[in-house]
Parts: structure tokens; C-alpha cells; sequence
């Protein structure tokens, strides 16, 4: 659904009214009896995104729990959706950016006349959070106006709470709001993007304005533990990703295979020029194969790379897939492997082991806490020669020992990684805030 200009207080209107049909099926029943303080809102950099999915299927476990949601996103994705389920959800999403100039200039206007002296020092600070030059203070100026719509928008829908996923730009406008008199926030920081530049990106003031924050890991609590005042650490929560229910399932097929996977953008932290060298080595000893799933900014790049070391016959570029496409890729692979430089933690890890897959992958940030010497292989980030050799000792494996790591995976991620246990956490921190005021 559009917001069109002129339009805006009907469309949001509708929007509220709808927001119980606009359910996934299976949740209009538990949708149907939720109380006003069940009402919460959802606000991304891109909503819906394939690399994103984990978003999506938070959504629907809340929704099964019985709050209604009201998706937004600063603006839609540019690339197809190949999942029809993302395409239904983009459907139910409304971009800020999608909004005409007169929706903007109305929204603007009426934070000024309802909140004139919050107005002015929310236009402060977002020109102090652009102050490096002028392109720093266009950024901030359009945080402004969209944090000006995001208020406006949802005053009318009777939204009171927001809830942000990343500590980027999504959560400055969510700030911005918030100074205005408009919704309380949390927000869930994933990182790497938020622990690589926390001072540029106001980590701390974004959690201090935050009603709470939560992190996906112990890594990523002890880094906004680190980035904020220890007044706010109480109010920084441990929420994990959960699995999606479509990757739990177990078949030991591919276990005999002569195939890796991997799930990454094509983007320089994802560390795939290592895996490429990697791949040379072991292609001496060993005829495998590796299929990437993925794209991104550095296609070209990896795309010459693989060309160069003469590995056409050994690396396919499988480019974006379909959740379903994704879970067949790992059942029908030996292992899956994320060589990254930086990561917060991987859902992908998590559905290569509720698929019954062990993992290679780089001893990183959250990565730890879910891979070790039980569940797959640990290496240093940045080694080809190390990767190599944990890629030579798992084809070299028996199924025996693959199965004895797959079953310690399986069982963490059932303990640690169950969406609807993830979200009932979740559930219980949003409740105190989205309750009509």
C-alpha cells in the first residue's frame, strides 16, 4: 500500500483499520483478539530484503502471538524478491520515501504547530548529526523530515511504539521522532555496521533515548554495553535470531556430497576472496564443488577473481534465491561455509544446523557462541591456508563424524534459536510500551 500526497490521513487511517486483516493467515485468529496494547509498529532501512528474512519471520512469530504489526521501511528493495512470501509482504508495507512532497510538508507542519519548541531541537540535533560537511547535513535534514512523517503517521494510526531493527539510519529517524514528542522505540543492533562507526552513527545516544535495546549475541551486548553509559546497561537485552520453522528439517543426503555452500552478500566484509584463494588449494587435492548463493556490489570483482585462479568448473555464483531455493542448496551440500571479516551473527548458521549441516566459519564477533570444535570448524579470519585446511579435514571426514557435529548444531540452535521462544522474549519487553497513551 502507497501513501500518496494528500491522502495521508486517509490512507493511514485504512491502514489502521486493516492492520488485522493485513495478517499473515495464520495469524487473523490470534490478531482478532489482541488488546490496543498489542498495536506496535515495525521501521527498516528496506523492508522486505532477501538477506533480511530473519525481520520478516520475527513479524510473523509476534503475530502469532497475537500483536498486530504495521510494516515500514524507509524505503522498498530495488531488486526482485524471489520469495513469493517477501513479495506478500512487501505488499503490506509502507516506504517513507514512497510519500509525496505534499504528505512531507504536511507532516512537517504539523509537528511544528502540535510540538514547536521539540520541534526546534529535534532540527538540531539532526543538523549536529550531519556537521561533517554538507552532504552530512542533507542526511541529517532527511532524517528529520522522515522522523516529522514517521510521527505524523503514526499518531493517526494509533501507534504508539516502534520498534527499529539496525542502529543506522533507521534508528536516527526513530530518535529524531522520538525528540519530536512522537512514538517511544526499541531497536535491535546487529552489527558489524553500528560497532565499525558508533560515535558517527550517535550508538549512544540512540540507546539512551531507546525505551530498550537489544543485541543478538553476547558479542553484540558487550559492544553496546561498551558504546553506552552503565545507567543504560540494564536496559540492553539479549534477544537471539531464531531459525526459520522452514529450515527445520533433517535429511543426511548431502552429507556424501561433493559440495559446499555458502550464503553472503557479494561484499567485501563477507571475506569471499579469501574463500576463492581457499578454494585453489584445495582444488589440488580434492574435486569439489562450491556454490555461492548471493550478490552484491563486488559481483565483478569476485566474478574476475574466480576467472583468474582458473576455478569456473569449481565456484558457481548462484546469485539471489528463494528461501525455499536457499534451505535446498544446504540439505543438498556436505557443509556450509561463512569465511567473513565481520558479521554480528549469521542466521545462516542457524538454519545450516536445523537442516542437520555442519559449518566452517571465521572466529568473529557472535560466531563463536554458536560454532566450535562440536558443531563444525573454527578458523582464523583472513587465512586462506586455515580455511583451506578446515575445508581439506571436512571432506576428508567420515559421515559419522559430520553426523556427531550436525547433531551438537541441531541441538543448539533448538536451545538457543527458536524464533517463537525468541520472540515471546521479545513479546515481554514490548508489552510495557505499546500501550495507549
Amino acid at each position: 500500500m502507497r501513501v500518496r500526497a494528500g491522502r495521508l490521513a486517509i490512507d493511514i487511517a485504512a491502514h489502521a483499520d486493516a492492520l488485522k486483516s493485513s495478517a499473515a493467515p495464520e495469524t487473523i485468529g490470534a490478531c482478532l483478539h489482541a488488546s490496543p496494547a498489542m498495536r506496535i509498529a515495525y521501521l527498516t532501512n528496506v523492508y522486505p530484503k532477501v538477506s533480511h528474512t530473519f525481520i520478516r519471520d520475527e513479524i510473523h512469530a509476534l503475530e502469532r502471538i497475537g500483536f498486530e504489526i504495521m510494516r515500514l521501511t524507509i524505503r522498498k528493495p530495488h531488486a526482485p524478491l524471489p520469495d513469493a512470501v517477501d513479495r506478500a509482504e512487501a505488499d503490506r508495507t509502507i516506504a517513507l520515501l514512497d510519500v509525496g512532497p505534499l504528505a512531507f510538508a504536511h507532516a512537517i507542519a504539523s509537528r511544528f504547530l502540535q510540538h514547536p519548541l521539540a520541534f526546534i531541537a529535534s532540527l538540531w540535533m539532526a543538523l549536529s548529526m550531519g556537521w561533517r560537511g554538507a552532504a552530512g547535513i542533507a542526511r541529517g535534514l532527511a532524517y528529520f523530515v522522515e522522523a516529522c512523517l514517521l510521527s505524523t503517521m503514526l499518531a493517526r494510526a494509533g501507534v504508539h511504539h516502534v520498534h527499529v531493527h539496525f542502529g543506522t539510519n533507521p534508528a536516527s529517524v526513530a530518535l529524531l521522532a522520538r525528540r519530536l514528542g512522537g512514538p517511544t522505540y526499541s531497536l535491535t543492533v546487529h552489527g558489524p555496521d553500528e560497532f565499525d562507526a558508533p560515535g558517527a552513527l550517535h550508538l549512544r545516544e540512540k540507546i539512551a533515548d531507546a525505551s530498550f535495546a537489544v543485541a543478538i549475541s553476547h558479542h553484540g551486548r558487550g559492544q553496546l554495553m561498551r558504546w553506552s553509559r552503565v545507567a543504560d546497561w540494564p536496559r540492553i537485552a539479549l534477544v537471539r535470531c531464531g531459525a526459520s520453522p522452514r529450515f527445520h528439517h533433517r535429511s543426511d543426503v548431502g552429507l556424501s556430497s561433493r559440495t559446499l555452500v555458502c550464503v553472503a552478500r557479494l561484499s567485501a566484509q563477507k571475506g569471499l576472496s579469501v574463500l576463492i584463494e581457499a578454494t585453489a588449494i584445495v582444488a589440488r587435492a580434492h574435486p569439489f564443488q562450491l556454490r555461492i548463493i548471493g550478490d552484491g556490489e563486488m559481483r565483478a570483482e569476485i566474478e574476475a577473481h574466480i576467472a583468474a585462479r582458473g576455478l569456473g568448473d569449481h565456484i558457481h555464483l548462484l546469485g539471489w534465491q528463494s528461501t525455499d531455493s536457499v534451505r535446498r542448496e544446504i540439505e543438498a551440500a556436505r557443509a556450509l561455509v561463512v569465511p567473513s571479516f565481520a558479521e554480528g551473527l549469521p542466521v545462516v548458521i542457524m538454519e545450516a544446523f536445523a537442516l542437520g549441516r555442519p559449518v566452517i566459519a571465521t572466529a568473529i564477533a557472535g560466531i563463536p557462541e554458536l560454532v566450535d570444535t562440536t558443531t563444525g570448524w573454527l578458523v582464523p579470519t583472513g587465512s586462506a591456508d586455515a580455511l583451506a585446511e578446515a575445508m581439506d579435514e571436512m571432506l576428508c571426514a567420515d559421515i559419522g563424524t559430520l553426523q556427531a557435529k550436525t547433531a551438537h548444531g541441531r541441538a543448539r540452535v533448538a536451545a538457543q534459536h527458536d524464533v517463537d521462544a525468541s520472540a515471546a522474549t521479545l513479546a515481554t519487553l514490548l508489552r510495557p510500551w505499546a500501550v495507549a497513551r
